[in-house]
């Protein structure tokens, strides 16, 4: 099952590549040159921002969370937990952070399992007993050895540029000054400036999405325990729904950072948001498996259900 969602993770990649060439290519007929070099050219660039999203991927995400690194002394269970869940993974000890927030979650960040953090917040050390947050870790180590911080980082990237070069499509296309080509050339530049970029974010959701569920499925394998992560997850949804809708959203708007209602925002920053394990801006409604970031619980516990029947448990 894991090479099926590599699988798909590579066809999104391949898609993203594409959608990126294709608009290079619309900035080259623009301006009268090589599509080909235009297409390089703006490939290049996504590489060059991927790498550095990449290299400082850590330290920003640890910055905007709020992370304070802890010792063994700090927090003996969460602590102990993530040591032995590293040993079983056969991964570097990461380090280990706390998030100070009443919303229930975790996340793992890093550029490769050698500088990896695992981040759990207070609001999930006080709710969810040790099997579930086993799991829920499990799921986080699983993050790292898949490097899926580094995919996302990528998929982030990459959607970002093709983003940038579609707005200069759409200028380019502006002042332009082929005449005869104009109007073919102002609808094409129209369709790359809203089109190309929604296509991209779905693409780069449906990544999130996938890593997920491959996650899912290495977090409980490791632990030998499907339902503890999904009792988990049904533990996080329920709590998380109670504890966002309890904020106003002028509590949510607040500036002071000092204010206990601030150390909400730390888990409703949208930047930020895919990389946690439940995700605390998740909508109802029929678009919602389109434009989250994250798999329904339902289906995530329903996959999970599933594997535990196939490992006879």
């Amino acid at each position: 099952m894991k090479a099926v969602w590599w699988f798909r993770t590579i066809m999104m990649f391949v898609y993203l590549s594409l959608l990126l060439m294709a608009v290079g290519a619309l900035v080259g007929f623009i301006f009268n040159s090589n599509f080909i070099y235009w297409s390089l050219a703006f490939l290049a660039i996504s590489l060059f921002v991927c790498f550095f999203s990449y290299y400082n991927s850590k330290q920003m995400a640890l910055k905007a969370n709020k992370v304070r690194i802890i010792r063994r002394e700090d927090n003996p269970r969460l602590y102990d937990m993530v040591a032995e869940l590293a040993q079983k993974s056969g991964l570097p000890m990461p380090e280990v952070g706390i998030s100070y927030t009443p919303v229930a979650n975790a996340f793992a960040t890093g550029r490769n399992p050698e500088n990896a953090a695992v981040v759990a917040t207070s609001g999930i050390l006080d709710l969810l007993p040790d099997d579930e947050l086993r799991g829920v870790l499990a799921h986080e180590m699983s993050h790292v050895r898949n490097r899926d911080i580094l995919v996302m980082g990528i998929a982030s990237a990459i959607s970002i540029v093709i983003s940038y070069v579609s707005q200069m499509a759409w200028y380019a296309a502006i002042f332009s000054r082929d005449s005869e080509n104009r109007g073919m050339i102002m609808l094409a530049a129209l369709a790359a400036q809203i089109v190309v970029p929604f296509a991209a974010l779905l693409i780069q959701l449906g990544i999130s999405r996938n890593r997920e569920y491959l996650a899912d499925e290495s977090g409980a394998r490791l632990i030998n325990d499907p339902m503890a992560l999904a009792r988990a997850l049904q533990h996080l949804e329920r709590q998380n729904d109670a504890t966002v809708q309890s904020y106003t959203l002028e509590d949510m708007a607040r500036k002071d950072r000092n204010t206990p209602d601030a150390t909400l925002n730390i888990c409703t920053n949208r930047n930020y948001a895919h990389m946690w394990i439940s995700n605390p801006l998740k909508k109802k409604g029929i678009l919602e498996s389109m434009f989250s970031t994250h798999p329904s619980t339902e289906s995530r516990v329903a996959r999970l259900t599933e594997l535990a029947k196939k490992m006879g448990q």
